[in-house]
Protein backbone atom coordinates (compact mmCIF):
# COMPACT_ATOMS: atom_id res chain seq x y z
CA UNK A 1 0.00 0.00 0.00
CA UNK A 2 1.06 3.59 -0.48
CA UNK A 3 -0.01 7.09 0.47
CA UNK A 4 -1.61 9.33 -2.16
CA UNK A 5 -2.25 13.06 -2.16
CA UNK A 6 -5.22 13.79 -4.42
CA UNK A 7 -5.30 17.39 -5.64
CA UNK A 8 -8.55 18.74 -7.07
CA UNK A 9 -10.13 22.04 -8.00
CA UNK A 10 -13.56 20.89 -6.85
CA UNK A 11 -14.95 18.37 -4.38
CA UNK A 12 -18.42 17.77 -2.89
CA UNK A 13 -20.58 19.61 -2.04
CA UNK A 14 -19.48 21.06 -5.42
CA UNK A 15 -21.22 19.29 -8.29
CA UNK A 16 -19.84 18.18 -11.61
CA UNK A 17 -18.03 15.22 -13.09
CA UNK A 18 -14.58 15.94 -11.54
CA UNK A 19 -16.08 16.36 -8.05
CA UNK A 20 -17.96 13.07 -8.34
CA UNK A 21 -14.92 11.28 -9.74
CA UNK A 22 -12.47 12.45 -7.07
CA UNK A 23 -14.87 11.60 -4.26
CA UNK A 24 -15.48 8.13 -5.72
CA UNK A 25 -11.77 7.35 -6.23
CA UNK A 26 -10.76 8.69 -2.81
CA UNK A 27 -13.48 6.62 -1.09
CA UNK A 28 -12.57 3.45 -2.96
CA UNK A 29 -8.81 3.71 -2.38
CA UNK A 30 -9.35 4.54 1.27
CA UNK A 31 -11.54 1.46 1.70
CA UNK A 32 -8.78 -0.64 0.14
CA UNK A 33 -6.38 0.54 2.83
CA UNK A 34 -4.47 3.29 1.03
CA UNK A 35 -3.57 6.41 2.99
CA UNK A 36 -5.53 9.13 1.18
CA UNK A 37 -5.41 12.90 1.66
CA UNK A 38 -7.47 15.28 -0.52
CA UNK A 39 -6.54 18.90 -1.12
CA UNK A 40 -9.27 20.96 -2.79
CA UNK A 41 -10.58 24.46 -3.31
CA UNK A 42 -13.88 25.24 -1.62
CA UNK A 43 -16.34 28.09 -1.23
CA UNK A 44 -16.62 27.09 2.44
CA UNK A 45 -13.45 25.96 4.18
CA UNK A 46 -15.23 25.27 7.48
CA UNK A 47 -17.22 22.26 6.33
CA UNK A 48 -17.29 19.26 8.63
CA UNK A 49 -16.30 16.23 6.54
CA UNK A 50 -17.02 13.47 9.05
CA UNK A 51 -18.69 11.28 6.42
CA UNK A 52 -15.36 10.59 4.72
CA UNK A 53 -12.75 8.05 5.82
CA UNK A 54 -9.90 10.29 4.67
CA UNK A 55 -8.78 13.79 5.55
CA UNK A 56 -9.77 16.75 3.39
CA UNK A 57 -7.92 20.08 3.36
CA UNK A 58 -9.97 22.90 1.89
CA UNK A 59 -8.49 26.18 0.62
CA UNK A 60 -10.60 29.26 -0.01
CA UNK A 61 -11.59 29.32 -3.67
CA UNK A 62 -12.63 32.97 -3.86
CA UNK A 63 -9.48 34.54 -2.45
CA UNK A 64 -7.21 36.82 -4.49
CA UNK A 65 -5.80 34.51 -7.18
CA UNK A 66 -2.06 35.27 -6.88
CA UNK A 67 -2.28 34.74 -3.12
CA UNK A 68 -4.34 31.59 -3.63
CA UNK A 69 -1.80 30.18 -6.09
CA UNK A 70 1.06 30.79 -3.66
CA UNK A 71 -0.86 29.30 -0.75
CA UNK A 72 -1.84 26.26 -2.81
CA UNK A 73 1.74 25.60 -3.89
CA UNK A 74 3.05 26.02 -0.34
CA UNK A 75 0.33 23.69 1.02
CA UNK A 76 1.08 20.99 -1.56
CA UNK A 77 4.78 21.15 -0.69
CA UNK A 78 3.99 20.94 3.03
CA UNK A 79 1.54 18.05 2.97
CA UNK A 80 2.99 16.29 -0.06
CA UNK A 81 6.29 15.40 1.62
CA UNK A 82 4.80 12.26 3.14
CA UNK A 83 2.89 11.21 0.02
CA UNK A 84 4.20 8.46 -2.24
CA UNK A 85 2.18 9.59 -5.27
CA UNK A 86 0.44 12.81 -6.33
CA UNK A 87 -2.84 12.39 -8.23
CA UNK A 88 -3.79 15.68 -9.88
CA UNK A 89 -7.38 16.40 -10.92
CA UNK A 90 -7.19 20.17 -11.38
CA UNK A 91 -4.85 22.86 -10.02
CA UNK A 92 -2.32 21.30 -12.39
CA UNK A 93 0.00 24.29 -12.63
CA UNK A 94 0.22 24.65 -8.85
CA UNK A 95 0.72 20.92 -8.39
CA UNK A 96 3.48 20.70 -10.98
CA UNK A 97 5.29 23.75 -9.60
CA UNK A 98 5.13 22.26 -6.10
CA UNK A 99 6.43 18.97 -7.45
CA UNK A 100 9.59 20.67 -8.71
CA UNK A 101 10.50 20.65 -5.00
CA UNK A 102 8.81 17.39 -3.96
CA UNK A 103 10.04 15.23 -6.85
CA UNK A 104 7.19 12.76 -6.41
CA UNK A 105 5.62 10.48 -9.04
CA UNK A 106 2.73 12.50 -10.47
CA UNK A 107 -0.33 11.14 -12.26
CA UNK A 108 -2.66 13.70 -13.82
CA UNK A 109 -6.19 13.35 -15.12
CA UNK A 110 -6.89 15.61 -18.10
CA UNK A 111 -10.53 16.23 -18.97
CA UNK A 112 -10.11 19.15 -21.37
CA UNK A 113 -7.88 21.96 -22.59
CA UNK A 114 -7.64 24.73 -19.99
CA UNK A 115 -5.98 27.02 -22.55
CA UNK A 116 -9.05 26.80 -24.78
CA UNK A 117 -11.52 27.08 -21.90
CA UNK A 118 -9.75 30.16 -20.53
CA UNK A 119 -9.63 31.77 -23.97
CA UNK A 120 -13.34 31.11 -24.52
CA UNK A 121 -14.31 32.40 -21.07
CA UNK A 122 -12.34 35.61 -21.58
CA UNK A 123 -13.84 36.12 -25.05
CA UNK A 124 -10.45 35.91 -26.76
CA UNK A 125 -11.64 33.24 -29.21
CA UNK A 126 -14.97 31.92 -30.47
CA UNK A 127 -13.67 28.88 -32.34
CA UNK A 128 -14.30 25.22 -31.61
CA UNK A 129 -12.02 23.00 -29.56
CA UNK A 130 -10.65 21.35 -32.70
CA UNK A 131 -10.05 24.66 -34.51
CA UNK A 132 -8.24 26.01 -31.46
CA UNK A 133 -5.81 23.07 -31.51
CA UNK A 134 -5.00 23.56 -35.19
CA UNK A 135 -4.62 27.34 -35.42
CA UNK A 136 -1.95 29.83 -34.39
CA UNK A 137 -2.97 32.67 -32.09
CA UNK A 138 -1.53 35.78 -30.51
CA UNK A 139 1.23 35.80 -27.92
CA UNK A 140 -1.18 35.68 -24.97
CA UNK A 141 -2.99 32.54 -26.11
CA UNK A 142 0.13 30.81 -27.39
CA UNK A 143 1.69 31.37 -23.97
CA UNK A 144 -1.32 29.64 -22.38
CA UNK A 145 -0.84 26.72 -24.77
CA UNK A 146 2.83 26.47 -23.83
CA UNK A 147 1.94 26.47 -20.12
CA UNK A 148 -0.74 23.81 -20.62
CA UNK A 149 1.64 21.57 -22.55
CA UNK A 150 4.41 22.09 -20.00
CA UNK A 151 2.45 21.10 -16.92
CA UNK A 152 0.94 18.16 -18.81
CA UNK A 153 4.35 16.85 -19.88
CA UNK A 154 5.56 17.01 -16.28
CA UNK A 155 3.33 14.03 -15.44
CA UNK A 156 4.55 10.45 -15.24
CA UNK A 157 1.20 9.22 -16.53
CA UNK A 158 -1.92 10.89 -17.87
CA UNK A 159 -5.48 9.62 -17.56
CA UNK A 160 -8.02 10.86 -20.10
CA UNK A 161 -11.73 9.94 -20.22
CA UNK A 162 -12.01 9.31 -23.97
CA UNK A 163 -10.05 8.19 -27.02
CA UNK A 164 -11.04 11.47 -28.63
CA UNK A 165 -9.24 13.52 -25.99
CA UNK A 166 -6.24 11.17 -26.02
CA UNK A 167 -5.60 12.04 -29.67
CA UNK A 168 -5.35 15.74 -28.89
CA UNK A 169 -3.33 15.35 -25.70
CA UNK A 170 -0.76 13.37 -27.72
CA UNK A 171 -0.36 16.41 -29.98
CA UNK A 172 0.68 18.50 -26.97
CA UNK A 173 3.97 16.60 -27.01
CA UNK A 174 3.04 13.71 -24.71
CA UNK A 175 4.47 10.26 -25.52
CA UNK A 176 1.68 7.85 -26.32
CA UNK A 177 2.78 5.34 -23.70
CA UNK A 178 2.11 7.88 -20.95
CA UNK A 179 -1.54 8.40 -21.99
CA UNK A 180 -4.18 6.01 -20.64
CA UNK A 181 -7.89 6.08 -21.52
CA UNK A 182 -10.05 5.28 -18.51
CA UNK A 183 -13.73 5.92 -19.08
CA UNK A 184 -15.78 7.73 -16.48
CA UNK A 185 -18.35 5.64 -14.66
CA UNK A 186 -21.42 6.05 -12.52
CA UNK A 187 -23.12 4.29 -9.65
CA UNK A 188 -26.50 3.13 -10.92
CA UNK A 189 -29.11 3.79 -8.24
CA UNK A 190 -32.77 2.91 -7.93
CA UNK A 191 -33.32 5.13 -4.89
CA UNK A 192 -33.32 8.58 -6.52
CA UNK A 193 -36.57 10.42 -5.80
CA UNK A 194 -38.05 12.88 -8.34
CA UNK A 195 -38.04 16.48 -7.16
CA UNK A 196 -40.94 18.89 -7.45
CA UNK A 197 -40.38 21.22 -10.41
CA UNK A 198 -42.28 24.54 -10.63
CA UNK A 199 -43.31 24.12 -14.26
CA UNK A 200 -46.76 23.35 -15.60
CA UNK A 201 -45.51 21.84 -18.87
CA UNK A 202 -46.72 18.38 -19.81
CA UNK A 203 -43.21 17.20 -20.64
CA UNK A 204 -39.94 18.39 -19.16
CA UNK A 205 -36.45 18.49 -20.64
CA UNK A 206 -33.43 18.78 -18.36
CA UNK A 207 -29.86 19.90 -18.97
CA UNK A 208 -26.97 20.25 -16.54
CA UNK A 209 -23.76 22.21 -16.75
CA UNK A 210 -21.87 25.42 -16.13
CA UNK A 211 -23.54 28.35 -17.85
CA UNK A 212 -20.80 29.21 -20.32
CA UNK A 213 -20.86 29.86 -24.05
CA UNK A 214 -19.59 26.49 -25.32
CA UNK A 215 -22.40 24.68 -23.52
CA UNK A 216 -24.80 26.45 -25.96
CA UNK A 217 -27.75 26.81 -23.60
CA UNK A 218 -29.01 29.70 -25.75
CA UNK A 219 -29.55 27.37 -28.71
CA UNK A 220 -31.45 24.94 -26.47
CA UNK A 221 -33.69 27.74 -25.19
CA UNK A 222 -34.36 28.76 -28.82
CA UNK A 223 -35.34 25.15 -29.59
CA UNK A 224 -37.72 25.11 -26.63
CA UNK A 225 -39.41 28.25 -27.97
CA UNK A 226 -40.35 26.25 -31.08
CA UNK A 227 -42.05 23.50 -29.09
CA UNK A 228 -45.45 23.55 -27.41
CA UNK A 229 -46.22 22.50 -23.84
CA UNK A 230 -42.56 21.65 -23.12
CA UNK A 231 -40.61 22.89 -20.12
CA UNK A 232 -36.86 23.18 -19.65
CA UNK A 233 -34.94 22.69 -16.41
CA UNK A 234 -31.41 24.15 -16.38
CA UNK A 235 -29.28 22.94 -13.48
CA UNK A 236 -26.09 24.89 -12.94
CA UNK A 237 -24.77 28.41 -12.72
CA UNK A 238 -22.19 30.54 -14.46
CA UNK A 239 -21.38 33.87 -16.09
CA UNK A 240 -23.95 33.49 -18.90
CA UNK A 241 -26.97 33.24 -16.60
CA UNK A 242 -28.14 36.91 -16.89
CA UNK A 243 -27.91 36.73 -20.66
CA UNK A 244 -29.81 33.43 -20.77
CA UNK A 245 -32.55 34.71 -18.47
CA UNK A 246 -32.91 37.76 -20.72
CA UNK A 247 -33.19 35.46 -23.75
CA UNK A 248 -36.10 33.54 -22.19
CA UNK A 249 -37.95 36.84 -21.76
CA UNK A 250 -37.29 37.94 -25.34
CA UNK A 251 -38.52 34.61 -26.68
CA UNK A 252 -41.49 34.65 -24.28
CA UNK A 253 -40.65 31.31 -22.69
CA UNK A 254 -39.72 32.57 -19.24
CA UNK A 255 -42.60 30.64 -17.66
CA UNK A 256 -41.40 27.44 -19.32
CA UNK A 257 -37.74 27.62 -18.28
CA UNK A 258 -36.67 26.89 -14.72
CA UNK A 259 -33.20 28.03 -13.73
CA UNK A 260 -32.51 25.71 -10.82
CA UNK A 261 -29.06 27.15 -10.13
CA UNK A 262 -26.19 25.20 -8.66
CA UNK A 263 -27.39 22.22 -6.66
CA UNK A 264 -25.91 19.40 -4.62
CA UNK A 265 -25.32 16.06 -6.29
CA UNK A 266 -28.43 14.57 -4.69
CA UNK A 267 -30.61 17.54 -5.64
CA UNK A 268 -29.31 17.44 -9.21
CA UNK A 269 -30.15 13.76 -9.60
CA UNK A 270 -33.60 14.32 -8.10
CA UNK A 271 -34.28 17.13 -10.58
CA UNK A 272 -33.08 14.97 -13.47
CA UNK A 273 -35.26 12.09 -12.31
CA UNK A 274 -38.35 14.33 -12.45
CA UNK A 275 -37.85 15.04 -16.17
CA UNK A 276 -38.51 13.12 -19.38
CA UNK A 277 -35.56 13.86 -21.68
CA UNK A 278 -31.94 14.87 -21.09
CA UNK A 279 -30.22 17.23 -23.55
CA UNK A 280 -26.55 18.14 -23.79
CA UNK A 281 -26.09 20.76 -26.51
CA UNK A 282 -22.40 21.51 -25.98
CA UNK A 283 -19.85 22.34 -28.69
CA UNK A 284 -17.17 20.43 -26.79
CA UNK A 285 -16.98 17.60 -24.26
CA UNK A 286 -14.23 15.16 -23.30
CA UNK A 287 -16.60 12.52 -21.96
CA UNK A 288 -19.35 14.06 -19.86
CA UNK A 289 -20.08 12.30 -16.59
CA UNK A 290 -23.57 13.81 -16.53
CA UNK A 291 -24.61 11.82 -19.61
CA UNK A 292 -23.76 8.60 -17.80
CA UNK A 293 -25.84 9.78 -14.83
CA UNK A 294 -28.77 10.62 -17.11
CA UNK A 295 -28.58 7.22 -18.80
CA UNK A 296 -28.46 5.48 -15.41
CA UNK A 297 -31.69 7.31 -14.51
CA UNK A 298 -33.39 5.93 -17.65
CA UNK A 299 -33.53 9.30 -19.38
CA UNK A 300 -33.46 9.24 -23.19
CA UNK A 301 -30.54 11.37 -24.41
CA UNK A 302 -30.21 13.98 -27.13
CA UNK A 303 -26.64 15.26 -27.43
CA UNK A 304 -24.32 16.94 -29.86
CA UNK A 305 -21.89 14.64 -31.64
CA UNK A 306 -18.73 16.20 -30.21
CA UNK A 307 -15.71 15.02 -28.28
CA UNK A 308 -16.07 11.59 -26.72
CA UNK A 309 -19.88 11.56 -26.62
CA UNK A 310 -20.09 9.11 -29.53
CA UNK A 311 -17.98 6.71 -27.42
CA UNK A 312 -20.93 6.58 -25.01
CA UNK A 313 -24.01 6.92 -27.20
CA UNK A 314 -24.86 4.80 -30.23
CA UNK A 315 -26.99 7.04 -32.41
CA UNK A 316 -30.57 5.81 -32.59
CA UNK A 317 -29.96 2.99 -30.09
CA UNK A 318 -29.09 4.58 -26.73
CA UNK A 319 -29.77 8.19 -27.69
CA UNK A 320 -29.69 10.68 -30.54
CA UNK A 321 -26.61 12.53 -31.75
CA UNK A 322 -26.96 15.82 -33.61
CA UNK A 323 -24.53 18.07 -35.47
CA UNK A 324 -23.53 20.91 -33.14
CA UNK A 325 -22.80 23.24 -36.09
CA UNK A 326 -26.48 23.30 -37.04
CA UNK A 327 -28.81 25.88 -35.55
CA UNK A 328 -31.60 25.25 -33.08
CA UNK A 329 -33.94 24.06 -35.85
CA UNK A 330 -32.40 20.58 -36.00
CA UNK A 331 -32.47 20.23 -32.23
CA UNK A 332 -36.12 21.30 -32.16
CA UNK A 333 -37.02 18.76 -34.87
CA UNK A 334 -35.32 15.88 -33.03
CA UNK A 335 -36.99 16.84 -29.76
CA UNK A 336 -40.37 17.26 -31.44
CA UNK A 337 -40.21 13.72 -32.83
CA UNK A 338 -39.01 12.28 -29.52
CA UNK A 339 -41.74 14.06 -27.59
CA UNK A 340 -44.40 12.38 -29.74
CA UNK A 341 -42.95 8.88 -29.33
CA UNK A 342 -43.46 7.43 -25.87
CA UNK A 343 -42.30 4.04 -27.17
CA UNK A 344 -39.08 5.46 -28.61
CA UNK A 345 -38.24 7.32 -25.41
CA UNK A 346 -38.76 4.12 -23.42
CA UNK A 347 -36.54 2.11 -25.79
CA UNK A 348 -33.69 4.66 -25.71
CA UNK A 349 -33.94 4.85 -21.92
CA UNK A 350 -33.79 1.06 -21.52
CA UNK A 351 -30.87 0.67 -23.92
CA UNK A 352 -28.98 3.53 -22.33
CA UNK A 353 -29.24 2.14 -18.82
CA UNK A 354 -28.14 -1.32 -19.95
CA UNK A 355 -25.20 0.21 -21.82
CA UNK A 356 -24.03 2.08 -18.70
CA UNK A 357 -24.38 -1.03 -16.52
CA UNK A 358 -22.28 -3.08 -18.93
CA UNK A 359 -19.56 -0.66 -20.02
CA UNK A 360 -19.21 2.14 -17.47
CA UNK A 361 -19.19 0.37 -14.12
CA UNK A 362 -17.47 1.97 -11.15
CA UNK A 363 -15.43 -1.13 -10.26
CA UNK A 364 -13.63 -1.02 -13.62
CA UNK A 365 -12.77 2.68 -13.31
CA UNK A 366 -11.44 2.19 -9.79
CA UNK A 367 -9.38 -0.88 -10.72
CA UNK A 368 -7.77 0.75 -13.77
CA UNK A 369 -7.00 3.95 -11.85
CA UNK A 370 -5.54 2.01 -8.93
CA UNK A 371 -3.28 0.05 -11.28
CA UNK A 372 -1.81 3.23 -12.76
CA UNK A 373 -1.21 4.81 -9.36
CA UNK A 374 0.42 1.61 -8.11
CA UNK A 375 2.63 1.37 -11.19
CA UNK A 376 3.97 4.88 -10.52
CA UNK A 377 4.64 4.30 -6.85
CA UNK A 378 8.35 3.77 -7.48
CA UNK A 379 8.62 5.88 -10.65
CA UNK A 380 10.99 8.74 -11.25
CA UNK A 381 9.65 12.21 -12.02
CA UNK A 382 9.99 12.89 -15.79
CA UNK A 383 12.61 15.38 -16.88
Amino acid sequence: MFSCLIISGIFPPDIGGPASYVSMIADALSEKGYDILVLTLSDNVDLIDNEYQFKIIRLQRNSFKPFRWIKTIKTIIKIGRTADVLFVNGLAMEAVLANLFLRKPLVQKVVGDLAWERSMTMGWVVESFEEFQNQQHGIKIEFLKILRSWWTRRSNKLIVPSKYLARYVKRWGIPEDRIHVIYNSVNVSDTVQPATIPLDANLKIVTVGRLVSWKRFSSLIEAISKLNDVGLVIVGDGPDRPELEALTKRLRVRERVYFAGQRSKTETLNLMCACNIFVLNSSYEGLPHVILEAMSLCLPIVATDVGGISEVISNGESGFLIDFSKNSEELALVLKDLIKRDDLRALLAKNGRLHVLKNFCVSRTIQETEEILKSEHQSKVPA
